[in-house]
């Protein structure tokens, strides 16, 4: 059972650090690699050393390195079976997409699924207006609501039903500088839905509350080689939102 308990360790370890370098080369990098490399980091090396912490003084590491992973877990687990459940009504008035980062001014992976699902939210309530959030980040050479904006033009999307929000840096400015735009707009009450990928789905959601919105949601798909380091990167996205509520 030890060495069974060793093998996998070691395992893990391995494939989260491969993980973390090879996504690093497809992808932005971002705290997500750092996290993802650590973590499969301190995996290989309780693998390697599995005996010695077991048998040694540092056997209180092994109830930290149990509990760690029983929170982590936890809470991944819970972030994606919440984003998978979508709330839409199709009755809303407005879609807030949520913009992520872009290749110089390409669009990513990410970003696509979320236009895409845009895109099948919109066919079924074409009334409904579009606000494209995302700023300009240092290794994008256009905002994120320009690209958004190009993307579903391409698509055949009438400009006239999108309204570009191009100053958020966060989370929490997508929803602040979006709702300040839907007031101007609609005057009265509204009904607002938003579409991200479904790991940011959770904090998206409780964010939204923070600026008053409290969106309905909808989500978009992730590939699965993004899966480490996106749901590594939202759980320590998720301990900051509590301390800061933002």
């Amino acid at each position: 059972m030890k060495s069974f308990i060793k093998i996998l360790l070691i395992i893990i370890g391995i494939l989260l650090v491969c993980n973390a370098l090879i996504v690093s080369l497809i992808i932005s990098f971002n705290t997500g690699h750092v996290a993802t490399f650590i973590i499969g980091c301190v995996y290989l090396f309780y693998g390697l050393y599995y005996e010695k912490i077991q048998n040694s003084l540092l056997k209180w590491t092994r109830n930290i390195f149990i509990i760690g992973n029983i929170i982590m877990i936890s809470v991944i687990t819970f972030i994606a079976v919440f984003g998978n459940k979508d709330t839409a009504t199709y009755k809303e008035d407005a879609v807030i997409v949520l913009g992520t980062g872009l290749n110089g001014e390409t669009i990513t992976l990410p970003l696509q699924y979320r236009l895409e699902k845009t895109i099948e939210y919109y066919t079924k309530n074409p009334n409904v207006i579009i606000v494209l959030s995302g700023g300009q980040g240092p290794d994008e050479t256009i905002t994120e609501a320009l690209a958004m904006e190009r993307f579903l033009l391409s698509k055949g999307v009438p400009e006239n039903k999108m309204i570009k929000e191009d100053r958020s840096t966060s989370t929490y400015e997508n929803f602040i500088f979006s709702k300040k735009l839907l007031d101007n707009y609609f005057k009265n009450d509204y009904k607002t839905i938003f579409i991200t990928n479904d790991f940011h789905i959770f904090r998206a959601n409780e964010i939204s509350k923070v600026a008053g919105m409290n969106s309905n949601h909808m989500h978009a798909k992730m590939e699965w080689y993004l899966v480490p380091i996106t749901y590594t990167r939202e759980f320590l996205a998720i301990i900051k939102f509590l301390i800061l509520k933002e």
